[in-house]
């Protein structure tokens, strides 16, 4: 079975699937980056990844005694365009970020175990928020899922672990080049 835990900066969308369209989408933010980070959270007593730290208030809650890294993607797609993230243990994550409205980006998350759909999910998120869902069984312990967005044209405001430091501390890679 798979929870769902909203972080500070998620609510529920007001339209149904049927409703999306790219006419939805405001014109001024033709880019959304979708952030997806992975994470093992184990009772093994390994520590924080120090790659998570920007997010270890919000991992906390979950009474864990180890969180690990286990993939970090950032993509960027068009508003109206579904983007698609490979996670471990065979799942696959679907994105449509489809419109954008006062800050808030509202998107339709589908989750897949192999080819079988297990999660949909409308929500609306705070531009640089973060959505937490944890749940799925994965390795020693239980993978957690992390989604942030960012929409091209509103004035940045980071939140918590967009600026991803690697294990010896260095900055994270820096944005992706524009759309074409």
């Amino acid at each position: 079975m798979i929870a769902v835990v909203l972080m500070a900066a998620a609510v529920r969308a007001q339209a149904p699937p049927s409703q999306i369209t790219e006419k939805s989408c405001a014109k001024e933010y033709p880019r959304v980056d979708i952030k997806v980070d992975s994470v093992l959270a184990a009772d093994t007593n390994e520590g924080v990844d120090p790659r998570l730290l920007p997010m270890s208030n919000q991992l906390g809650v979950l009474h864990y005694s180890t969180y690990r890294l286990v993939s970090h993607q950032v993509r960027a797609t068009e508003c109206g365009r579904t983007v698609a993230f490979d996670l471990p243990g065979g799942r696959i994550l679907h994105v449509n970020p489809h419109a954008i409205e006062a800050g808030m980006i509202e998107m339709q998350l589908l989750l897949f175990q192999g080819e079988r759909p297990v999660m949909l999910t409308d929500l609306k998120l705070r531009d640089h928020g973060t959505l937490m869902i944890g749940g799925p069984r994965y390795e020693q312990g239980m993978l957690i899922i992390t989604v942030g967005a960012h929409a091209s044209g509103i004035p940045v405001r980071l939140g918590p672990g967009w600026e991803m430091p690697d294990a010896e501390g260095a900055a994270a890679p820096p944005p992706l080049p524009p759309l074409q």
